[in-house]
């Protein structure tokens, strides 16, 4: 499983396949795996209320998915999955709603979590 954070109005009308604006900026969609969703969570999107955590399944996605250095790259290594082309709304496999905590950082939806 890999995740997407976008806002829920960006999914909403995404139609068959979603776009990140980064598709067109950088060539793919960034993306985390459950034990780094966190990062650019709580790096870009503070204050955010208005945030879904698209769950993925790569075998789905009919598009290239590599594992790559963030940008710029984590001080610990950590590797982020990159998406190749538009998400295939059948490689979604569910959508969670993605708010801020009481202390304004994010954590895993508990459908998640609790896997």
């Amino acid at each position: 499983m890999v995740l997407h954070i976008c806002s829920k109005q960006d999914w909403l009308s995404s139609g068959d396949a979603y776009r990140a604006p980064s598709l067109d900026d950088v060539g793919f969609i960034h993306c985390s795996d459950p034990g780094t969703a966190h990062l650019p969570a709580d790096a870009l999107y503070a204050g955010r209320t208005d945030l879904v955590l698209l769950e993925i399944d790569p075998a789905r996605l009919g598009v290239p998915l590599r594992w790559e250095e963030g940008d710029p790259p984590h001080p610990a290594g950590v590797r982020f999955p990159h998406v190749y082309g538009p998400i295939p709304r059948e490689a979604v496999i569910a959508v969670h709603e993605f708010p801020p905590g009481p202390d304004g950082r994010f954590h895993l939806p508990p459908a998640i979590a609790n896997r």
